[in-house]
Parts: structure tokens; C-alpha cells; sequence
């Protein structure tokens, strides 16, 4: 099996990144993570001014998937999320939603114990292993690690867990690909500007698609496929998710675009994954009995 040392990260999604690792389309690899503070706090006794924050949402890699190349597709099958002993969570001014509330950073470890996250001594948050930050280099100039974009990176949306398919549009030759900010269990919007954060090791099958340009990343499950668009303004992400996925069905549906609309209207689901990072997340999913009752695969 190939793996990528935790050592070997990034802050930021660039074209000018060196690969830690050069593979074949169709390879697996274990990714090891850091938490999204670099494992600086280890204590909720850690004090605000010990902490780097330019070490923040480090991503493992990059990995040059050989064979990718501008207007292909990454494929990327997540196939297992082996969480370490505890989490973390944070809570302080200016983040997140509620930061205008708070006049002090706090910080909470939480055990992971049979299965689930151990908030407190009366409950125990079911795991819902996801990924963070994960993507491929962008188009232009370097994109942080904390930032969402059409290339992935920051998009922090739950549907990226064990069993999904992740599809990436590809920007530069060879990907570039990295994934971090692994959490043990999240909620839709990340309200607090950190999940249950935790180092972690990712195992992932890679592979290109020729040919299949896509605008945005798509993730699909056995329930459906969602299009994931981030934009300045929640309202701006939740409408561009939308055409976006009737852009990409359209063409594989033997109906007009108001059948489509209204389709979408009436099975569709508009829905956020984050709303606290420098850019907001939305996705549109369709349930895949819809396109099933259609013949339609995406991908």
C-alpha cells in the first residue's frame, strides 16, 4: 500500500507545490493527517498566544496522479477514515457564527471511545467520520487550505465520508491532490467554525477520468449525487449549486429544462455544509432513484 507521511503537507492549494508522491491512475493510498490546528493543542488548558495560527488546515500531500491533465475529472473513492484517540473543538471571538458573543477563546477535548465522540459526562455524539479539506490545485494563484473553491479545499461537507465518491475537476497536469482537516462528527454548517477535529488516516483510490470537465466537485453515495459550489454568500452557493446540477443532468435527460426545473423542484434538495469559512458551501443533491428511474449515471 502507498502512503504519504503527515510530514509531507501544504497550506495552500498551488500548481507550484512539489508532489510527495507520483502514482498511476487507479491507485490507493493511505494519507496520514494532522488535525486542522497542526496538533498544537493537546490540553483545553492551552493558551491562545502559544498557538501558530499560520499552521492551520494543513492538507497531506500533494499526490501528481499521473495522466490527469486540465479538463479531466479526479475520481476519488473514499475508502476508509481511521480516526486517532481524541478530538478537539474551539469556540472564540469572531468565530464562526456566535463569535461576536464571545470575549475569550475556549477549547474542548473530546475522547473517541466504542464508536462514538464523548462531548460530556451525559453525552455521546455518534461518529460521523468526514474530510474537511480536500482538492486538487486551482486554476490561478494559490488558494489557502481554509478556503473553498472550485477546486475543493475548505468545503467541509459531510456527505465526504467513507463509502462516497468525490469528483474534482482538474486544473493543473498531474492534479495535485491533498486532503486534511479530517473530523470525527460534524454538523450541516459547521456553525461553530471547527467540527470535532482529529488527526486521522485516509485511504483513497485515485483515479482520472479523460474528458469529463465539470465546473465544480460532485460527491455521490449509495442515496445520490450532490454538486458542491462555494461562493461569497450562502444565497449565491445554494442557487449556483442548483444550475449546476441541472446543467450537468440536462444533457442525459430525456425531458425539457422546465420538466427539469420542476423536477428538481419537487425530489431535489438544497443543502449547506458550511457557513463560517472565507467562502460559503451549498450543495444540490438528487436522490439517486430519480436518476436511476432515468437510466442516468453522471460519472
Amino acid at each position: 500500500m502507498l502512503n504519504v507521511s503527515r510530514e509531507q503537507f501544504f497550506y495552500s492549494f498551488s500548481k507550484d507545490n512539489s508532489h510527495a508522491l507520483k502514482v498511476p491512475s487507479g491507485s490507493t493510498i493511505v494519507l496520514d493527517t494532522w488535525d486542522c490546528f497542526q496538533d498544537q493543542i493537546q490540553s483545553e488548558q492551552t493558551t491562545v498566544s502559544s498557538i501558530d495560527w499560520n499552521r492551520i488546515n494543513p492538507a497531506t500531500g500533494p499526490i501528481y496522479v499521473e495522466g490527469a491533465k486540465p479538463g479531466d475529472v479526479l475520481k476519488v473513492r473514499i475508502d476508509a477514515i481511521e480516526l486517532g484517540a481524541q478530538g478537539l473543538m474551539a469556540a472564540g471571538p469572531g468565530l464562526g457564527v456566535m463569535g461576536h458573543r464571545l470575549d475569550a477563546m475556549r477549547f474542548k477535548v473530546i475522547p473517541v471511545q466504542d464508536g462514538h465522540a464523548v462531548f460530556d459526562d451525559k453525552l455521546r455524539l455518534p461518529l460521523n467520520p468526514m474530510i474537511g479539506v480536500i482538492g486538487v490545485a486551482p486554476e490561478g494563484e494559490a488558494v489557502s487550505c481554509g478556503t473553498p473553491g472550485p477546486h475543493g479545499g475548505n468545503m467541509d461537507t459531510k456527505l465526504i465520508t467513507t463509502g462516497a465518491t468525490l469528483y474534482l475537476p482538474v486544473f493543473q497536469e498531474g492534479a495535485l491532490f491533498g486532503l486534511g482537516d479530517v473530523h470525527a462528527a460534524m454538523g450541516d454548517g459547521e456553525v461553530g467554525v471547527t467540527g470535532i477535529e482529529i488527526p486521522a488516516k485516509v485511504t483513497v483510490t485515485l483515479e482520472v477520468l479523460s474528458g469529463r470537465a465539470i465546473p465544480y466537485p460532485f460527491v455521490e453515495n449509495e442515496e445520490g449525487i450532490a454538486a458542491i459550489v462555494s461562493k461569497e454568500t450562502l444565497d449565491e452557493a445554494a442557487k449556483s449549486a442548483v444550475e449546476v446540477m441541472i446543467d450537468a443532468l440536462l444533457p442525459h435527460m430525456e425531458m425539457s429544462l422546465p420538466e427539469l426545473i420542476m423536477l428538481c423542484s419537487a425530489a431535489g434538495q438544497s443543502q449547506i455544509s458550511q457557513i463560517v469559512d472565507p467562502l460559503m458551501t451549498a450543495r444540490f443533491f438528487m436522490p439517486k432513484s430519480v436518476l436511476d428511474a432515468y437510466g442516468v449515471h453522471l460519472f
